[in-house]
């Protein structure tokens, strides 16, 4: 039987999240984003520095298997929206339900500061789509994010409604 925890991260946590977030990047990513892109966007989202910034002004979560850490979130209030920034699990974990685990505990703590949403991006050609509306996210707007070096993000903003 698994046994799983969920604790909150600490800056000292940061390699165990960048660790994570390698690990899954090229498996959900690889078949989207060319390598130079996926290069540049891993250094701009977890090198020491951006993970830093990230931590002054967002929570993050880590999720442990059996006391394996196997996925994170990573989420900021926004007031009345909580944005869900990251959430990355291990591809050999995925389909274990820890996923919807992790986006229950999101939208409890979201519920718990007052926010009436939970709101995400994900980029418009990931399948990880179809998992977010089984969620109860629906589609808000599309947006497309210029993140620099001639590279841009095209995502659905996915909204689930908290109350």
């Amino acid at each position: 039987m698994t046994n799983y925890s969920i604790q909150k991260a600490s800056f000292d946590d940061f390699p165990i999240i960048q660790k994570i977030a390698f690990a899954t990047w090229y498996p959900t990513y690889g078949h989207i984003l060319t390598q130079e892109q996926s290069t540049f966007m891993l250094d701009m989202m977890y090198s020491e520095t951006s993970m830093t910034q990230q931590f002054n002004n967002n929570q993050f979560l880590i999720f442990y298997e059996n006391e394996k850490p196997v996925g994170f979130a990573g989420f900021e209030n926004k007031g009345e929206v909580m944005k869900l920034h990251k959430i990355y699990f291990l591809p050999e974990t995925q389909g274990k339900g820890f996923g919807k685990t992790m986006i229950e505990e999101v939208s409890k703590i979201s519920k718990a500061a007052g926010c009436k949403y939970l709101e995400l991006n994900v980029n418009r050609n990931n399948k990880a789509k179809n998992f977010y509306e089984k969620q109860g996210f629906e589609v808000f707007k599309e947006e497309d994010i210029d993140i620099g070096n001639g590279y841009w993000m095209n995502d659905y903003v996915m909204r689930k409604v908290l109350f």
